[in-house]
């Protein structure tokens, strides 16, 4: 310790009196309150987004819209990169499109895509087709089948 001339009568006092305490409580409720804005986070995504069946039916309604109003360039950029390398965009409409008038039925889980059901219509005659939808930053169209 110093010794010497002090301002007031007594001796300089340690800072500290007693034991620190530990604030164990206070780390707890910060990981809990994390712990909860990240499950909250993932609740409420789907419900901004939609799920992948909302998304994949979405995609494929404005995808056929764009195709019907001779807008390629909008129906091309909905396509997943595969399917943009393998045709150019005024080869879309050749490809997707059947002759009448389609509706989204439905979209099912395929694993990792989506299979949504397309029904067109021409007078009497209905023709199914289903489009593969990946999520590639978004739903894209990867391809379409006529068969079950």
């Amino acid at each position: 310790m110093s010794t010497g001339p002090y301002l007031y009568d007594e001796g300089p006092e340690p800072l500290h009196t007693g034991e620190g305490r530990r604030r164990g409580r206070l780390l707890v409720v910060i990981l809990l309150a994390t712990v909860l804005a990240a499950v909250a986070a993932a609740v409420a995504l789907p419900l901004v987004k939609g799920t992948a069946g909302e998304q994949s039916t979405q995609a494929a309604q404005v995808f056929f819209a764009a195709l019907q109003q001779g807008d390629t360039e909008t129906a091309y950029g909905l396509l997943c990169t595969d399917e943009r390398a393998r045709l150019k965009p005024e080869q879309v409409a050749a490809e997707y499109l059947q002759p009448g008038t389609p509706t989204i039925e439905k979209a099912t889980d395929a694993g990792t895509t989506e299979r949504v059901t397309v029904r067109w219509t021409e007078g009497g005659a209905v023709t199914r087709t289903f489009l593969t939808v990946v999520n590639e930053d978004g739903a894209h169209v990867c391809g379409t089948r006529t068969d079950s």
